[in-house]
């Protein structure tokens, strides 16, 4: 009998569209010196509970994930990739806004204003 144990590839926590990609990429180009890469988290924040925060990271935490991107490297936070599994972290631009939309399918409610979400 064979002892070897075959592992595969977990999939990532986010998916990033290609727009995302670009700007990840975007960003890195701009990014500070000292940073490693972008960092998704979902700090308490808004009438519903949790927000999502994109900032740049200069310090790679042992439980964050980490997913390699064609611009640059995206870590997902380790304490919020539970709220995060399956989403889909997209770039919109429009004539008025531009920012990082999110389809989280854990998401059971949303503030008004869609600067936060609940669990």
């Amino acid at each position: 009998m064979n002892d070897k144990t075959t592992l595969r590839e977990r999939p990532a926590a986010v998916s990033l569209t290609k727009n995302a990609e670009a700007r990840v990429a975007e960003l890195m180009s701009k990014a500070p010196d000292d940073a490693i890469g972008v960092k998704l988290s979902t700090p308490r924040r808004g009438c519903s509970g949790l927000a999502y925060s994109v900032d740049y990271v200069t310090e790679e935490q042992g439980f964050d994930e980490k997913i390699e991107t064609p611009g640059g490297t995206f870590y997902i936070d380790g304490a919020s990739v539970l709220y995060l599994i399956g989403s889909t972290m997209d770039w919109v631009e429009d004539d008025f806004t531009a920012g990082f939309v999110f389809e989280n399918p854990n998401a059971k409610g949303a503030c008004g204003c869609g600067e936060s979400f609940m669990v």
